[in-house]
């Protein structure tokens, strides 16, 4: 019989146990190491990646304007599921270039004119990346006191800009103040609200048997034919009804208009309460007639909200300040730096003359967001002034933007826009061919062939598929209307030029194909 070995007493267990350890860590060598990103890689990725921004505007002009992709082209391109393992920079870096700017509508292009701009500039990017780097969540004055001090200075500092009446700024005993929202949308809707709670008060108030639901049946907002698509888009989220008010021979809406509709509401039952005005409407860059408007608007006790969102920007310029006139009589007033004041969004700068009718509607304070300087009366909380909690310290990109460019660098850069925009302007009369819609204010030119509707079509769709310019269209007054918006920091007169030559060869070409297909 084999004798049978006991290895508890010759040491193979401990011999075992020492294979298996050097065979585990072994494999933990093996495997991948994480990629860690210390402050040391990041201060080379960083340089690399303002490198390829700065590239990136550099050669923006021998970039497509517009992406020759179908939908769906990017799924195919990446993964079903994140990685398991981490990859380097390089790698994300190049598929920037192979994956996502192929899909890239370039905004900045000097041959992009569609919309309206959205704004960038160096010193607004350099500030974004101070706010990304600092992080913070400016709820509230205690979640970090600079984010909200400089936020209060700068709307003062804009205001003081564009000569809003003091009401509007937060002075030492002002009712006022301004607070950035992240689009003008978002302002018109925390408008409309704040209206909304303030007026149901009121008619409870004078009617204590009325019950909140029944007085919200019969409140109506209104706004102009002319108006954006997301004053329309806040009644739906208020539960309001909007009307629009019809606008005359210029766009713009006259006082008269308003008081006949309010006069058939009021006969109606209804309880209006709420005037949305357009000063620079997106269709033509048309202007609401405050000074008819807003007298109207106070002595019916309707809150009157100046929607400014690209114009404002111009009223910086002293030549422009009068389109601001009327503000006066206005509730709230709103426009967006982050489209032609060189600051990328979002920044969509909102003042209001009393702002406890707003802080009212939206106040909530469980113990979690308290603090012991909040009813000092010196300080503010913009969770109260919005939808949203949290909130970016966007007032960065301001402060940076107004001290490196100076109020008279903004007024030139504006300047430089409207002078682009006669330019094409009178090259559109030069050509009998083609025919001018709407006045020319600012930067915006509103152009059609004379003809059909369909003519038009086919003519900006030549122009869309052509990929060397990008325009966007409009309606007015049922004709279909070509948009030419002077929208890039670095567009310049050549590039005006260019536009009109190619669209004045896409035209020849579509009149002489239409020639050929007639009997």
């Amino acid at each position: 019989m084999r004798q049978q070995v006991d290895i508890t007493q010759t040491g193979g267990v401990e011999y075992n146990t020492k294979i298996i350890v050097i065979i585990v860590v072994f494999l933990i060598l093996m495997l991948p190491a994480p990629v860690s990103m210390d402050t040391t890689e990041f201060r080379k990725r960083g340089k690399e990646m303002v490198d390829y921004i700065a590239d990136y505007f550099e050669q923006l002009d021998k970039r497509q304007v517009y992406p020759d992709v179908e939908p769906g082209y990017l799924r195919p391109l990446i993964p079903d599921c994140a990685p398991q393992d981490p990859e380097t920079f390089e790698d994300v870096l190049k598929d920037v270039e192979r994956i996502i700017m192929p899909g890239i509508t370039h905004w900045h292009s000097p041959y992009f004119f569609a919309y309206f701009p959205t704004a960038s500039s160096f010193p607004a990017l350099l500030a974004d990346i101070l706010s990304g780097g600092i992080g913070c969540v400016g709820f509230s004055w205690a979640a970090s006191p600079a984010c909200t001090e400089l936020e209060t200075v700068m709307l003062d500092w804009l205001g003081k800009m564009i000569n809003l009446p003091e009401e509007f700024l937060a002075g030492k005993d002002s009712e006022g103040g301004g607070v950035i929202q992240g689009s003008a949308s978002e302002a018109t809707l925390v408008m409309l609200l704040a209206a909304r709670t303030k007026t149901i008060r009121r008619v409870q108030s004078e009617n204590p048997e009325l019950t909140e639901a029944h007085i919200m049946s019969k409140l109506v907002a209104y706004a102009s034919d002319q108006a954006h698509s997301s004053v329309e888009k806040a009644g739906l989220i208020g539960g309001v009804k909007i009307k629009n008010i019809p606008s005359d021979d210029k766009f713009s809406v006259r006082g008269s208009a308003l008081n006949k509709v309010l006069h058939e509401d009021r006969a109606a039952g209804l309880i209006p309460f709420f005037f949305c005005a357009t000063l620079g409407t997106t269709p033509c860059c048309s202007f609401d007639r405050l000074l008819e408007l807003g007298p109207i608007c106070n002595k019916e006790n309707i809150w009157m909200h100046v929607d400014a969102a690209y114009a404002g920007s111009a009223f910086i310029c002293p030549e422009f300040r009068h389109l601001l006139n009327g503000v006066e009589f206005a509730d709230s007033f709103n426009f967006n730096p982050h489209k032609w004041l060189l600051v990328n969004f979002d920044c969509s700068a909102m003042w209001v003359k009393k702002r406890l009718d707003l802080t009212n509607a939206f106040k909530l304070d469980p113990l979690y967001l308290q603090h012991s300087h909040q009813e000092s009366g010196l300080v503010t909380d913009y969770r109260h002034w919005q939808i949203p909690l949290g909130r970016r310290f966007r007032s960065l990109k301001m402060w940076f933007v107004f001290r490196m460019y100076g109020v008279k660098g903004l007024q030139e850069y504006v300047r430089k826009h409207v002078k682009l925009s006669h330019e094409f302007e009178n090259l559109v009369l030069q050509d009998k061919r083609f025919e001018i819609c709407a006045e020319v204010t600012l930067g915006l030119v509103c152009f059609r062939l004379k003809g059909s509707n369909e003519l038009n079509e086919a003519l900006l769709k030549s122009i869309n598929d052509a990929r060397k310019i990008h325009l966007v269209p409009c309606h007015l007054r049922e004709k279909f209307v070509l948009r030419f918006a002077i929208c890039s920091r670095t567009v310049e007169s050549v590039h005006i030029q260019f536009a009109w030559k190619h669209i004045s060869k896409l035209t020849t070409e579509l009149l002489k194909a239409q020639d050929k297909q007639q009997p």
